[in-house]
């Protein structure tokens, strides 16, 4: 049985109190100077360290310097995550170089050229990104950027920028080895394939991987004051160079972010409910939601995401099985030609949206968190789908549902202003009587907005008023 918006606000005031929930300080610091960035489950941290090695420092010496600093580390590591070791972690240095082709190489190996597409054309769909906007090449000069060091689970080894100062960077190092210790007990590798259809889980469990991690290095540097103090004049040689992370869209930037703050939130939540024994337990009863990530009192309650299914409707949009709705038609040879001329649409995602996705399309255009997350903190669960056709155009489509009708007519109404912000030249062409359906022309097409009780149904970029008629009445 799902909690209202209502009880679970209150629910989690009390689990805050009662946990004394609030940013431990050094833990606050280490967020603000480590920026830390990733591509699914395979784990990179970041820091722009402050001068390389000098050139005199030879390749030898300086793998030999971090094998030794690995050993260190991953034995500290091991007493403060309690878990054992159960085999050695091999290391080594990369240059930028490396890092670069290793950055390509495994986005290549884990996205697919339609995959990365799909993600594109979603961002700029939803206004969430710029026309202009290139997924895969960001992600790239991002990751090159930001990566500092990352453990891969396929090779189970960890490997530091060659331009890192060893010494300054070992809470990079514990929370890379916290991820080794993960693969060896829970096998990270089970993660790296999530099956399609729910992003919005396989980010929930991304956060309960790198919030452990980011905890279990808060408390490594918590441990000894001087970790911190090296780790911060580290930093603060040449700072942190972040151009790449600025410039991309805030949907996209505090997706990637997302695990590492909420995560470490959610994470400190389950600690001080049981202990690492806790979060460990949490690897065999994964969260599965972004919604229990940000309110941990719904994973306690075992709180599951409502399953919604959207049908298919591509034959719709091509209009095919549409032959009664067609006018004039001489034979089955001039409707085949008036098909012809139809731009073919595909379903090119599939996929769920979440309470964060839905906070980040809101805010996006409200540019008020408050009101977004207060609208968005109703949901239950939700499906949508993206539709491009021949000439570049697209379709978005989301069913969601609610908690309560109350929460449904808050986030119907925070979309209906969003559009409105969205599109400021948007015309209202048909509003309900009772207020639960709102229709508007776009320059992007039509956008509609309605209500059934605790579910709302989203449709944006129908050309024609004809198809809209057809498709509400599937939706419905």
């Amino acid at each position: 049985m799902r909690m209202s918006k209502q009880i679970r606000i209150r629910s989690a005031r009390i689990l805050s109190r009662r946990a004394g929930i609030h940013r431990h300080p050094a833990c606050a610091v280490l967020l603000l100077s480590l920026l830390v960035v990733v591509t699914p489950f395979r784990s990179t941290t970041t820091a722009q360290g402050p001068a390389q090695l000098p050139s005199t420092t030879s390749a030898g010496a300086r793998n030999a310097a971090l094998i030794a600093a690995t050993q260190e580390v991953l034995k500290e590591t091991s007493d403060v995550r309690q878990l054992t070791i159960l085999r050695p972690v091999q290391s080594s240095t990369q240059s930028r170089a490396e890092i670069e082709r290793a950055v390509i190489k495994n986005l290549d190996e884990d996205t697919s050229p339609g995959d990365l597409h799909a993600s594109e054309a979603m961002l700029k769909k939803l206004g969430l990104a710029p026309p202009d906007f290139q997924y895969r090449a960001l992600m790239i000069r991002l990751l090159t950027e930001q990566v500092a060091g990352y453990y891969e689970p396929k090779t189970q080894q960890f490997h530091l920028a060659d331009w890192i100062d060893i010494d300054g960077q070992k809470p990079i190092m514990a929370h890379e080895l916290t991820h080794a210790l993960q693969d060896q007990h829970f096998n990270l590798r089970r993660f790296e394939h999530w099956p399609k259809g729910d992003s919005d889980a396989e980010l929930a469990a991304h956060a309960l991987i790198e919030g452990d991690a980011t905890l279990a290095m808060a408390l490594y540097v918590a441990s000894n004051p001087f970790r911190a103090l090296a780790f911060l004049k580290s930093l603060g040689a040449n700072g942190i160079a972040t151009a790449e992370l600025d410039k991309a869209p805030r949907a996209l930037r505090e997706t990637l972010l997302f695990p590492y703050q909420e995560g470490l939130n959610w994470t400190r939540v389950v600690y001080k409910e049981g202990g690492w024994k806790s979060v460990s337990d949490a690897f065999a009863t994964l969260p599965q939601s972004t919604e229990q990530i940000l309110h941990p009192e719904k994973y306690f309650a075992h709180e599951a995401p409502v399953k919604v299914t959207l049908p298919d409707v591509t034959s719709l949009l091509n209009g095919r099985g549409q032959r009664s709705e067609i006018r004039g038609q001489k034979s089955d040879s001039s409707l085949m030609t008036h098909h012809s001329l139809l731009p073919s649409w595909k379903r090119i995602a599939s996929d769920v949206d979440g309470e964060w996705g839905f906070y980040l399309i809101l805010d996006q255009f409200l540019k008020s968190p408050v009101e977004s997350k207060q609208a968005a903190a109703g949901w239950a669960g939700d499906r949508f789908a993206l539709y491009e056709n021949a000439k570049g155009e697209m379709l978005y489509v989301s069913i969601s549902t609610w908690d309560t009708a109350i929460d449904a007519r808050e986030f119907f109404d925070a979309y209906v202003k969003r559009t409105q912000l969205r599109y400021p030249d948007a015309a209202l062409v048909e509003a309900s009587s009772t207020n639960s359906s709102k229709r508007f022309r776009t320059p992007e097409g039509i956008v509609t907005i309605s209500l059934n009780g605790s579910r709302a149904l989203v449709e944006e970029g129908v050309s024609d008023d004809a198809t809209l008629k057809r498709l509400l009445k599937v939706l419905h």
